[in-house]
């Protein structure tokens, strides 16, 4: 069963234009926010089959946008979210949830520190509006892979 956010469900009793989608949450949208053309978030750091010691530093590079922190509202921006070993991608309509596999970066954070069990590791990252709904077009990174070495 999936849940829906509070502040989703508030969104959804306003919105006219949502009414009814309550009946079916597998059918609900939430309002997007538009991506420019060629937008694009990247690794800096690591690189695509890197072995790394963990903890490791995870650098979010971002091209046709801007960083802002999340519920702060500039026109072509948004806020990191990273995917760590994510099958598959959460709806690109709902805000990304908060698990222990998707580190929301809310404060504008271009960095981070990620530490992981040794073995392979997926990385992954999304450019979230600010209630945290990826753009329309989502504006999301190739996944990569990352070896943690054994201590």
């Amino acid at each position: 069963m999936r849940t829906i956010p509070l502040f989703a469900c508030l969104l959804l009793s306003v919105s006219p234009g949502l009414a009814g989608a309550q009946d079916e949450p597998d059918a609900v949208e939430l309002p997007r926010t538009p991506s420019p053309d060629g937008a694009m978030v990247y690794f800096i750091e690591p690189q695509d089959g890197a072995t790394v010691s963990s903890p490791f530093t995870v650098s979010f590079g971002l091209r046709g946008m801007g960083v802002a922190p999340a519920g702060i509202t500039f026109a072509d921006s948004g806020h990191h979210h990273l995917l760590v070993d994510v099958e598959e991608a959460p709806p690109e309509g709902l805000p990304l949830p908060t698990t222990d596999r998707i580190l929301h970066f809310g404060g504008g954070q271009t960095e981070t520190e990620l530490e992981l069990p040794p073995g392979e590791h997926t990385l992954q990252l999304v450019l979230g509006d600010p209630l945290h709904i990826p753009h329309d077009p989502p504006v999301r990174s190739d996944v990569i892979t990352v070896t943690v070495a054994a201590p």
